[in-house]
């Protein structure tokens, strides 16, 4: 298999990297739509990012209307604050939210076309330059060409990709990850993990996305609990900040699995924040994929402790799915009757959660193929 690999044209990492951008802001343009919640406006670093640009003589529109993972309203909403702020780029600050934001943004406003239209395309057209700063250490969507949109009208995730997704210029500054509560850091955590375990067991996996994904897990397993009992542990945030945007960089060009495909519509349909959803499927997703990809699971194992190098192939893979039990439990990861989802309402969408796993094409990268049969009994075995 030929292997294509994907990286934004820049990344800055470390501590005061925020600030490194000013060598370059003039090239992007004179005015930036800065695509934020109002959460994030709030906090010190979004001073700090204001107070660069006037700094550098460049004009800026907030617009802090993403009230939650983004949906094609507040897509529109963004498209009309650019366009009347007389904007030539954008900046994103904040979690995956934001960022999955400015990326529709930029598509909507060079095309002219709702963003939901663009679904099963993919995206390639001209668009405004984007520079991506996360605030949280889990999507790692400022590396990656997909963004996933919520269309209001059929309530549906839909996962658009395509080059002009990937910004320009991603920003990895752990300082800005400080003062996120446990929850969040749980949940944006397990998702980075959940992204890297799937591109290292995905159909498209390849030798540079090995590497980050191996690097991302150890990460993950060695410093999220850390950071979730300890949300002042610098080194902790700074480490799972890296592991996030591995863990983008491996999806970007291994893409994702099963987990992926069956977590988007449990979290359209009952408001689910995307990484727990993700965490709530890990463990039984991985049960399912176990014999498909037993030699991968076996090396993950090794890799974060969890077996030796002496143990058998099939044992040491079992110990991976302890592993992530283990962490899910130390993180208080609720299960769907445990987050307050009413079960008749769940059973009763199976069916539907079912055909929407299988069209996003997702599932189809596991190397155990799985059918929807079997996708429909995962969802049942998950209450």
């Amino acid at each position: 298999m030929i292997g294509e690999f994907f990286i934004p044209e820049r990344i800055l990492t470390g501590e005061g990297a925020l600030e490194r951008i000013s060598d370059s802001l003039g090239r992007f343009g004179k005015k930036a739509l800065l695509v934020t919640d109002r959460t994030v406006c709030r906090l010190p670093g979004f001073g700090r990012l204001t107070r660069l640009l006037s700094e550098e003589g460049i004009g800026y529109t907030v617009f802090s209307g993403i009230t939650g993972e983004p949906d094609d309203a507040m897509i529109r909403e963004g498209v009309r604050a650019y366009r009347e702020g007389d904007c030539d780029f954008l900046i994103a600050m904040g979690g995956g939210s934001p960022i999955d934001a400015m990326k529709a943004i930029a598509v909507s406003v060079s095309s002219g076309r709702s963003i939901c239209r663009f679904f099963g395309e993919d995206i390639r057209l001209p668009r405004p330059p984007m520079i991506a700063v996360p605030t949280t250490a889990g999507t790692g969507s400022e590396a990656t060409r997909f963004t996933v949109i919520t269309d209001t009208e059929s309530r549906a995730k839909l996962l658009l990709k395509g080059r002009a997704l990937l910004p320009d210029l991603a920003v990895v500054d752990p300082s800005l990850c400080s003062s996120v509560p446990p929850q969040i850091t749980a949940y944006t955590g397990m998702d980075a993990l959940t992204h890297a375990i799937e591109a290292y067991t995905s159909r498209l996996a390849q030798p540079l996305t090995d590497a980050v994904c191996l690097s991302a897990v150890r990460r993950s397993f060695r410093f999220l609990a850390r950071a979730y009992e300890d949300g002042s542990d610098a080194e902790a945030c700074g480490e799972l900040a890296i592991a996030a945007l591995e863990a983008g960089i491996a999806i970007n060009n291994a893409s994702v699995t099963l987990v992926h495909g069956m977590s988007r519509p449990l979290g359209a349909l009952f408001h689910v924040p995307h990484g727990l959803s993700n965490a709530m499927l890990l463990p039984s997703c991985l049960r399912f994929a176990l014999s498909g990809a037993e030699a991968r699971f076996a090396e993950l194992a090794r890799v974060i402790g969890a077996a030796e190098r002496e143990d058998r192939q099939s044992g040491a893979a079992e110990k991976l799915i302890g592993a992530v039990q283990s962490l899910c439990r130390r993180v208080r990861i609720p299960s769907p009757a445990e987050y307050g989802i009413d079960r008749g309402a769940y059973f009763a969408a199976i069916d539907r959660m079912t055909d929407e796993a299988l069209r996003s094409g997702s599932p189809a990268n596991t190397v155990r193929p799985v059918t929807g049969e079997e996708i429909a009994a995962i969802y049942r075995g998950l209450w």
